[in-house]
Parts: C-alpha cells; structure tokens; sequence
C-alpha cells in the first residue's frame, strides 16, 4: 500500500486542530504540523495525539505548504489546513484509492460550515481542491491564492467532502475580510490595476447578484444573505483600498 503523508499548516487553532487530526487517523502514514507561533492550546493538542508541531515564521500559504512538504517522510502528500476534516465519505474513498497500490493527484469538494450552517451555494461549493500531490513534481505558488503548479492532465477526482470549518461568528469573516482585501488591493495594485468610481460603486452590486442569484445563494437561507453581502464588501473594500493605494503614490 502506498504511504500518504498529510501536511497541516495552523496558528492559534485549538477549537479545530483536534478534529482535523482525528479525521486522518486510519489515512495518514505521516503527520507533520507547521505552527506559525501559537499562544493557544494548538501545540499542547497536537503533543496530546503524538505529534510535535514544528516552528515556521509565517510569511504566506504558499511557503507554509512548501516547507512543511519538506519535514514529510513520503512524497506523496495531501495539504490540510487546521479547520478543515475529511468527511467519512472521503475519508472512506481515500482508503479504497490507497488500497490500489498507487497513488495519484486527486481532487475533491470543500463543503464549508459558516456559523453552524453548511453552504450549499453563494459560489462556495462546490470549491474544488487539489490537495493531494507528488511533491517531487509540483510545489506551491502565489501569495495570496496558493495554487499547485505544473500539475499533469489526469487529476483523480474523489467522492466526499472536505469539511471547512471557516468562521464561527460574523465577527470573524468581518475581520478576515478587512485584512484579506488589504492584501487583494496591494497585489492588485503590484499588478497595475486600476481603480475608480465606477469600480467602487458597481463592482459590489455586481458580485451580490452573481452570489446571492446565479449561484443561488439565496437558497442557503439567512447565512447564505450574509455570506453574500460581505463578499459584496469585499469587493468594495479592495477597489477602495486599491484606489487609497494610487492617492497615496501618485
């Protein structure tokens, strides 16, 4: 049977680290923790289940994923992050691929949970993930969007889910939202893009309506409404800051 090494890259993740160790049990021959300087109970529940999180500044997703391939003790590796669990259907199907004797890069869905409600639509599912890769033919790029590179044609695509536990309180996305857009605004702005009234104004009524319409968000009920509407921020956000960004250097 091949062996399976499975990455998790954390930082302060004591409500989910427990759960995503728990639902590999049984698939992976390897487990390495990359911590980017927990104060909370993460490392203390990682030693509780026998493993050791090894220390890395965190400087983007992209060197976090690559330098924790390089602690594995296989090659081929599936990438986690802290809040997310194979679900019992993946977890199953994973089994029956490793039971072939052969290993190939694979994808499946991301099913996230936002404030107790799994969502179904608002463009966020099916999110579809490659995350088990050869890390002898492929590495992370990107600093904001990582993304595997020089990935072959056949991609074997499993049944389940990956289960996100993404945020637990409004209050969280509205936080995560407000430092994500300053780094979508500054690439952009590293990009050369430009931003204006028209982009500022527009930009996020279109996004409502292309998540909480066409991708059916309103399905999801009153969480799908809110999911939606701060993705519309979002998009404001970023073309405001990206705008802020040429005021100030120009």
């Amino acid at each position: 049977m091949p062996k399976l090494s499975v990455t998790i890259i954390t930082l302060n993740e004591e409500h989910n680290i427990g759960r995503c160790i728990d639902s590999i049990i049984g698939i992976a021959d390897d487990i390495v923790v990359l911590d980017s300087g927990s104060t909370d109970r993460t490392a203390e529940i990682c030693k509780s289940k026998g493993i050791t999180p090894i220390y890395a500044l965190w400087e983007n997703y992209s060197v976090a994923r690559n330098n924790a391939a390089l602690y594995t003790q296989h090659n081929w590796i599936m990438a986690l992050d802290a809040d997310e669990a194979l679900s019992e259907q993946l977890k199953a199907t994973l089994i029956d691929v490793k039971k072939n004797d052969e290993l190939v890069f694979c994808s499946f869905k991301r099913l996230t949970n936002y404030c107790g409600k799994w969502i179904n639509h608002c463009g966020w599912y099916p999110d579809l993930k490659i995350r088990i890769y050869d890390k002898t033919k492929t590495n992370y790029e990107g600093t904001i969007h990582e993304k595997l590179i020089g990935l072959p044609q056949k991609i074997l695509f499993l049944k389940g889910d990956l289960l996100h536990y993404s945020y637990y309180t409004i209050d969280e996305h509205v936080r995560q939202t407000n430092k994500f857009t300053s780094l979508t605004a500054k690439a952009a702005y590293d990009r050369g893009e430009k931003s204006g009234l028209l982009y500022v104004l527009f930009a996020p009524l279109i996004k409502f309506i292309k998540s909480y319409f066409f991708q059916l968000g309103f399905l999801d009920g009153y969480y799908g409404f809110i999911v939606c509407l701060i993705s519309a921020h979002a998009t404001f956000y970023k073309y405001v800051k990206l705008k802020f960004l040429h005021q100030q250097n120009h």
